[in-house]
């Protein structure tokens, strides 16, 4: 890793940091999200499918580039944000929003399977008991998905972390704001004889990956366990 700069390692910590919060951030809505997905009986269910789907599907450069269009200082909604002080284009915080956006379904899709697999009875016999409808999902539902909740969270943060195109477009590759590891990689492979640096920058997104797929099993497995009642 001698091959790290200072702005490589600092890279590598604004990556984290950026991961972290949109983990924090959007892994409440993907809650929510998930569970009208899979418990709502509603007319745009198919519009919202649609909508968590779509950063999967689009490239992710144009993701960023509707994101700066929404956001940006000049934005539909950008510009009155920066009226009260909350910027997003070309700062971390829009490194964050970003890589939160891109991560999203992949936070949505397992908490929903998790949530359509609790057995509606279990439900259904405490509401006959008087449980009202938030005493169920945190009594009941939520703990029960908890798996699902845990490795959503987890890869979520795998993809915030390895995020590039969306980032990239939305807050650009500014070093100590707004450069984070993908993008110090792609700088990286553009700089003549800047291979060792490439090669060590990608061992930390690996090592980084690595971590991220192996807690994500573990805490899956520690949650399921925990749902059941059983001891670790």
């Amino acid at each position: 890793m001698s091959e790290l700069t200072p702005d490589d390692l600092q890279a590598v910590l604004l990556s984290l940091r950026v991961a972290l919060a949109a983990i924090v951030v959007g892994l409440p809505i993907a809650v929510v999200v998930a569970v009208a997905q899979a418990r709502g009986r509603f007319a745009a269910r198919v519009v919202l499918d649609a909508l968590v789907t779509l950063p999967l599907v689009l490239p992710p450069v144009a993701t960023g580039f509707f994101l700066l269009l929404l956001l940006g200082r000049r934005g539909l909604v950008g510009a009155w944000l920066e009226s009260v002080g909350i910027v997003f284009a070309f700062d971390w915080t829009g490194a964050a929003f970003a890589a939160g956006v891109m991560a999203f379904p992949l936070m949505v899709r397992p908490i929903r399977l998790a949530i359509e697999a609790v057995d509606r009875e279990v439900d259904e016999v405490a509401r006959t008991l008087g449980a009202g409808p938030l005493t169920r999902f945190f009594r009941i539902t939520l703990p029960l998905a908890a798996p699902g909740v845990a490795a959503g969270a987890i890869l979520g943060f795998a993809k915030a972390v390895g995020e590039f195109g969306a980032t990239i477009t939305f807050v650009a590759a500014i070093p100590g704001e707004t450069l984070t590891l993908p993008s110090a990689i792609y700088a990286a492979t553009q700089s003549p004889g800047a291979e060792g640096r490439a090669v060590a920058l990608c061992a930390v997104a690996a090592a980084i990956a690595v971590v991220a797929v192996l807690a994500s099993d573990a805490v899956g497995r520690w949650a399921a366990r925990a749902a059941r009642g059983e001891r670790s």
